[in-house]
């Protein structure tokens, strides 16, 4: 297993794995599925300013976890939302901690200071994994979504990724920093 900075290339391998989520769950508040031309544009946006990782097994891709603007005013700048989908087939290997784990230590050396889990309830498990990596719930919104015929509470799991020395310098954008992400993928410290 490979974990490596996607392309839009991958956007049929993360389709895969996110369609089940969007189809049949109520984890993605996404109704309606996208196209393959539609994920790759969110690939190519996001890899522009902020990680999109892939785990690959082979030439199958297995997993993926990105970072997302938490909102759009400047003041956010230092934070970011952080999302993960594993394929049914490679759940509970450990490869959700490891795409995190891959995916902080980019966001670190970027210059981000918090990360944030937004998540559908009940999800026992995700709660769980993010738990264990530290993320404190910070946030409970009851009946704020409505999918598959239910409203679902979400809630909001905070990690801190670094400290904050004075006034902190606007963080870097992953295209500029590209080949430095590609050995802190390596597990060289940011």
């Amino acid at each position: 297993m490979l974990i490596r900075l996607a392309a839009p290339a991958d956007a049929a391998g993360c389709l895969a794995i996110y369609r089940p989520f969007v189809e049949t769950t109520h984890v993605s508040f996404e109704t309606e599925v996208p196209s393959r031309d539609e994920f790759a544009r969110r690939i190519e946006s996001t890899l522009a300013q902020r990680p999109w990782l892939v785990a690959v097994d082979g030439d199958c891709v297995i997993g993926y976890a990105y970072a997302s603007p938490v909102k759009d005013r400047a003041a956010y700048q230092w934070s970011v939302e952080v999302a993960l989908y594993v394929a049914e087939q490679a759940r509970r290997r450990g490869l959700g901690r490891s795409l995190y784990e891959a995916l902080f230590r980019v966001l670190r050396g970027q210059g981000f200071v918090n990360a944030v889990g937004v998540i559908a309830l009940p999800n026992p498990a995700s709660v769980a994994l993010h738990e264990s990596l530290g993320f404190e719930k910070i946030a409970h919104l009851k009946r704020i979504g409505f999918k598959r015929g239910a409203r679902h509470d979400v809630g909001w799991w905070q990690l801190q990724l670094g400290s904050e020395p004075g006034t902190p310098r606007a963080p870097d954008p992953l295209a500029s920093c590209r080949t430095r992400a590609e050995s802190w993928l390596k597990g060289e410290k940011p």
